[in-house]
C-alpha cells in the first residue's frame, strides 16, 4: 500500500549541520522507487526549501506548519494572518523591545533593522538577518510571523492574543500562527489533493511543532534528538538525525527495501 510520507525538514531530514545526510537521501529515493510519495512537512517557508526540494525532486509539501501548502507545485491552501491582528501584535511587541518578522511564500522581512535575537536564530536556519520593512503586513500577505522573545516572556502573548498560536521554534523566537493553525490541519487538506486516507501517512519530526501531526498521521515517528514531548507522542523512536536515524526508520518500516 503507498504511503504519503511526511517529512520535517530541520533535525529530521537535515542534520544538525544543515546538511542532508547521504543514507537519508539513499532511502527515500528508495521509498519513491517503492511507490511512496514523498512530501515535506514543515515550519520554514517555500522560499527557504527550493534547493531541498529540487535536489531530492519533491513537488508537495505543508510550509508555514499548514499556513501555504503545494500539490505538484501548485498551491491548493492558503491561510494569511489577519493584518489587524499583526498591527496589533507589533505594537504590543514593540513596547517590550520583542522585534518581529514578518514572512510569505517568496520572502521575510524584519520590524527592526538589525537585532541580535533574530540574527542567532534565522542563522540557525543558515539565512541572514533579513531587511527590514516595518509595514510589510499592511500590503502583503503573511502566513507566518516570528517574535523574538525569551521562554519566560511567552505567556503573555498567549494571554494578550486569543485569536493566533505562539509556538517555540527557538530560544529566543516563537511561531506566530492563525488560531488552529498547524502540521496536522496541513495534512487534512494536503490528502484531499494526493488522494490518499489519514491512515495511509507516516509523519516523521522532531519539535513541538510536529506534535499535531504526529497525533494526527496514521503511524508517527520521532528523531532520538527530538523534544521529549514529540518522543512521547510518536509512535516509533529512531535514531538521532546524525546518526542515519530517518534511513533507520525508513528500514524499520520497510519502506525502503
Amino acid at each position: 500500500m503507498s504511503k504519503l510520507l511526511l517529512l520535517d525538514i530541520d533535525g529530521t531530514l537535515l542534520d544538525t549541520n544543515k546538511q542532508l545526510p547521504a543514507a537519508t537521501k539513499q532511502a527515500l529515493i528508495a521509498a519513491r522507487a517503492n511507490g511512496h510519495q514523498l512530501a515535506i512537512a514543515t515550519g520554514r517557508a517555500p522560499f527557504m526549501i527550493g534547493a531541498l526540494l529540487e535536489e531530492l525532486s519533491i513537488d508537495t509539501y505543508i510550509t508555514f506548519n499548514g499556513q501555504y501548502i503545494a500539490f505538484e507545485n501548485e498551491a491548493v491552501h492558503k491561510q494569511a494572518i489577519d493584518s489587524e491582528t499583526l498591527e496589533k501584535v507589533l505594537a504590543f511587541a514593540e513596547q517590550r523591545d520583542h522585534p518581529l518578522v514578518f514572512l510569505n511564500e517568496h520572502k521575510m522581512v524584519s520590524s527592526i533593522d538589525f537585532h541580535p535575537d533574530i540574527d542567532e536564530s534565522i542563522k540557525s536556519l543558515k539565512f541572514p538577518h533579513p531587511e527590514m520593512d516595518k509595514d510589510f503586513y499592511r500590503t502583503n500577505d503573511v502566513y507566518q510571523a516570528l517574535v523574538f522573545c525569551e521562554e519566560h516572556e511567552e505567556s503573555q502573548y498567549h494571554e494578550e492574543f486569543q485569536n493566533v498560536d505562539f509556538v517555540r521554534w527557538h530560544r529566543v523566537s516563537c511561531d506566530i500562527l492563525p488560531k488552529g493553525g498547524s502540521k496536522a490541519e496541513g495534512i487534512k487538506q494536503l490528502i484531499r489533493a494526493t488522494g490518499h486516507r489519514l491512515e495511509d501517512t507516516i509523519a516523521f519530526g522532531d519539535g513541538l511543532n510536529d506534535l499535531q501531526m504526529m497525533e494526527i498521521a496514521g503511524f508517527s515517528v520521532a528523531m532520538a534528538n527530538g523534544h521529549e514531548e514529540t518522543k512521547k507522542r510518536a509512535n516509533h523512536i529512531t535514531g538521532h538525525v546524525d546518526e542515519g536515524g530517518l534511513a533507520s526508520a525508513f528500514e524499520f518500516l520497510g519502506l525502503s527495501r
